[in-house]
Order: structure tokens, then sequence, then C-alpha cells
């Protein structure tokens, strides 16, 4: 579609890391704090347990941490990125956490920038750092999904607060020849008109100015959500991009090596495989050990498969990130690892 027609080089998935939290929080421990059960929230998430950033940690560190480990796969030095763009809705500061990463990791000849669409973030960044990389303005780019949602969640809400964890996943990109593109195609949705089913509003509260001006407060509510409609979101759209990106591509769902969806519910991720008749063994899941890291949760899941030699150089890997906004989008990737 649109991509095609802007298309004048190619991209390459030179590396890939991440990072999370050394706390793990169990079913059966947050059934000591609200009315659940590690049975009730594996039959209906598939979670097991989730990572939450304790007081020893940052969302910062663990950014950092998953750069430094895409860039020493790839086996590039820092001050070769051009571009560092930081997927969040839960920055360490809200001008923007992306320049304080670059200072981290000392990519002292990058720009950098956050960028916010949730749960979908980490898929929007990559399909951005691949328009600067295709018309040749930059060579390499850094791109991080990170969110720390246990900031944001009432934990006394049974229904949402068994559904989130904290993490950082990063990829690097290279500029190539267009016949050489890993980046085949891309689709990206999004339906404000359907946002107040999943969000994180500002709060409401207003304090006295000066004579009868008053001014808004800084500061958020919890994660508001709708549970059974994000999920009926989720089931109709996920399949229905995929679907329109498979026929744009020309490409045959049993020619997928992977398929890896933003890990928000395994029912989800079961139901849109069922869809492309995909068998099990394909679909990438570490929802039950991590829980819903928002724009963490598909970098984390590629490099886990990665590392453990389940996604090889030439693999073709469909994904698809959905979430609040509301926002969704979908690629069509292909692994080649380090030059």
């Amino acid at each position: 579609m649109v991509e095609q027609l802007l298309k004048t080089g190619g991209v390459k998935l030179r590396g890939c890391g991440s990072a999370t939290p050394s706390r793990s929080i169990t079913n059966a421990e947050l059934g000591l704090r609200v009315e659940t059960s590690d049975e009730w929230i594996r039959s209906r998430t598939g979670i097991a347990a989730r990572r939450v950033i304790g007081p020893d940690e940052s969302l910062s560190e663990l950014n950092g941490l998953a750069a430094e480990r895409a860039l020493a796969m790839a086996g590039w030095s820092a001050d070769s990125l051009d571009l560092i763009l930081l997927a969040t809705s839960t920055p360490d500061d809200l001008f923007g956490s992306a320049p304080r990463l670059q200072a981290r990791i000392g990519a002292v000849n990058a720009a950098a920038f956050d960028l916010t669409a949730a749960c979908s973030g980490f898929l929007f960044a990559v399909v951005t750092a691949a328009q600067y990389l295709r018309t040749g303005a930059m060579r390499r780019i850094l791109v991080v999904g990170a969110d720390q949602l246990s900031s944001w969640v009432d934990w006394d809400d049974r229904r949402s607060c068994v559904l989130f964890g904290d993490a950082a996943g990063a990829l690097v990109l290279e500029a190539s020849d267009p016949d050489e593109d890993d980046l085949a195609g891309f689709l990206l949705r999004s339906d404000g008109r359907r946002g107040e089913v999943l969000q994180l509003p500002q709060g409401a509260e207003h304090s006295p100015l000066v004579g009868d001006a008053s001014h808004q407060r800084g500061g958020f509510q919890t994660i508001q959500m709708n549970g059974q409609e994000v999920y009926k979101f989720a089931v109709r759209e996920v399949p229905a991009i995929l679907d329109s990106l498979l026929n744009t591509t020309a490409t045959d769902a049993a020619c997928l090596d992977w398929l890896l969806l933003h890990q928000a519910n395994q029912r989800i991720l079961d139901a849109v495989a069922d869809r492309f008749s995909i068998p099990g063994e394909k679909v990438l899941s570490n929802l039950a050990s991590y829980g819903n890291t928002s724009a963490a949760t598909i970098p984390v899941m590629l490099d886990e498969a990665v590392r453990d030699g389940r996604i090889q150089p030439g693999h073709l890997i469909a994904s698809s990130g959905f979430g609040a906004g509301l926002s969704w989008g979908a690629a069509l990737l292909r692994w080649s690892g380090p030059a």
C-alpha cells in the first residue's frame, strides 16, 4: 500500500535485546492482595506471573540494558547510531525519556525522541524507523519498546491488576538495498472513537490559581479498561489486518515461520492462530511469565526466540500490535541477524 509507493531502500534487522525486573509476582501472591486465584487468572488470560520494577530498579535502567544487548548482538558501537526511538507510554520524564537513554548508552551522534502508541508502540516505532532508513536519511536506528505499567495499575482491582507487568525490549535496524528488505509490508490503524475502552486518563483535580481562575493539577488516574470490549476488538481487528497484509504482500499464511503478536491474552493468540490455521508450535508466547508489558511484549518475545534458537536467519514473521488508542497494526518481518 502506501509504504510501497514511498519505498526507495530496504531495512535489515540486525540485533535484539531485552531486560526485565528481577522480581516476579506470581498469581498466588496476587491472591494475597485481591480475591483471585492462579486457576482463575490462568484460565482467562494464560498469565502465571508478571515482573514488577522494584525500588532499586528503573525503567531507564531496563531501557539501557535492552539497548546495549541489541547493540552487542549486532556488533555495533552506540556512537554509530543515527536515531533512537523509544516507544513508551510510561516515560520516566514526561518531556521525553529517549534523550536519557541516548546519554546512558553513549549514542552521542543520535537524535532521540519518544513515541507513544501504548501496546502498539513498538510496531509503530519500527515502521517509523523504516521510513528514515528507506529514504537514505539515516543508516542505523535503535528502537526500544518499554513500559512500567505497574505504576499505573489499580492493584486492588482484580479485573485489571492481574494483567500487566514491566519490561523493555530493543531492536536495531540498518539501511540496506531494496532487494534485501526485512520489512516486507505493514499496515497501521487507529480509531479514537473507541479509545475509552482502554485508557490512562489525566486526573481531573483542579486547584485555585488567582481570583476565580483555577488550574488542573498534573497527574493521571489508574488504567481504565473494559476487558470484554478490548477482547472483542482484538479478536476482530487483528485477524482482519493480518489478512489484509498477507493479501497485500501476496503471502500465504502457510509460508510463515512464526506468528508474533502483542502478548495480551493467550486466548487472543489462539484465536488469531486458528483463523489462519497456524499450528500452536509456530505461535510465539511468553505471556505466562511476564503478562502484558505493553510496548515491550513484541521485542522481548522476539529477543527470547532469537537467543534460544527458535528464530533463525531468513525466518518470516507475521507480527501485530494492538491496544489503547485504540490503535493496531501489522508487519511482515524477516529476521536477518548480525551481518
